[in-house]
């Protein structure tokens, strides 16, 4: 897709730097939907395939942090509400696609399809992550992070709920931008053997080569005793891997094994989206079945 332009800015290499009075615009949010000029609006509701009613709305869920009044303005909010709708729809899809699979195996199935690489992915397939609106101390990173396209997209997700007046018509308009992209996803993931167990996987590598075992931490808690959200974290040695959120405890902490697994390297994934968790505990081993992928794609 051509790039545009927002009016008296220019894109860097990823997102928007936007001068006010000669300065960057970081701290001062004000304005910054009517700096998203029509170019820009219409660019992003032909990715998303709709028109909002809200196009403040939509602006929101492209200001990072970096560039708001406060962080209450950023995405971050929409990026909380984006991740709970991702994650309903996903477990709705695998629950009317495979009948038969257990719970355990479609939390590990869910634990993919939601990661950050995941949503990372779609979010740059898309082009997502080159509408995002930076602060300057954003701009001279390169790439951008995975966690900011990963987040951006869960925030579009949250605004496109939002704007269609959810939950029912919320849930329906993400549901049709949302799973053209997903439903690949999650069976590619069935199909790669995915319902393996992540902890299982993480606990032999960390054995084999640390002579370690792995020991899981909950960082924080949230939400009400009959709908608690848990933060839980890896820990092998001394080192602590990417946090992860669940609906329970066991579903945390599947999920942050599998951030582990990415972190060490024993992910595997190809252009057109396949995921390989590689079993193995010699490194000459890893990268020979790195190597192997590539040639496949």
């Amino acid at each position: 897709m051509d790039p545009v332009v927002i009016a008296g800015s220019e894109q860097c290499a990823f997102g928007w730097r936007v001068p006010v009075s000669g300065r960057y615009a970081a701290g001062n949010a004000r304005g910054l939907c009517e700096r998203m000029n029509q170019a820009i609006i219409e660019s992003l509701e032909q990715i998303l395939g709709r028109q909002f009613n809200d196009h403040e709305l939509l602006e929101r869920a492209m200001r990072h942090a970096s560039i708001a009044d406060t962080r209450a303005e950023s995405n971050e909010r929409l990026e909380f509400l984006g991740d709970a709708v991702l994650g309903m729809l996903v477990c709705e899809h695998l629950y009317q696609t495979f009948p038969e699979m257990l719970e355990g195996d479609m939390t590990k199935i869910k634990s993919v399809a939601v990661s950050r690489k995941i949503c990372a992915k779609i979010a740059r397939k898309i082009g997502l992550d080159k509408h995002l609106i930076l602060g300057k101390g954003m701009l001279g990173a390169q790439p951008l992070p995975s966690s900011l396209s990963a987040a951006v997209l869960e925030s579009v997700i949250g605004a496109i709920y939002i704007d269609a007046g959810g939950p029912s018509a919320g849930l329906e308009a993400v549901r049709d931008f949302l799973m053209p992209h997903m439903e690949s996803i999650v069976t590619k993931a069935d199909e790669s053997g995915h319902q393996q167990n992540f902890k299982s996987v993480l606990q032999q590598y960390a054995q084999d080569r640390y002579e370690a075992t792995p020991t899981y931490v909950l960082l924080d808690e949230k939400g009400p005793d009959h709908a608690k959200c848990f933060e839980v974290c890896v820990q092998i040695g001394a080192a602590r891997h990417p946090s992860s959120w669940g609906q329970s405890k066991k579903q945390a902490e599947q999920t942050a094994a599998l951030n582990a697994l990415e972190e060490l390297g024993l992910i595997v994934e190809t252009e057109d989206g396949d995921i390989t968790i590689v079993d193995l505990t010699e490194e000459s081993d890893i990268e020979d079945a790195r190597a192997e992928a590539r040639s496949d794609e």
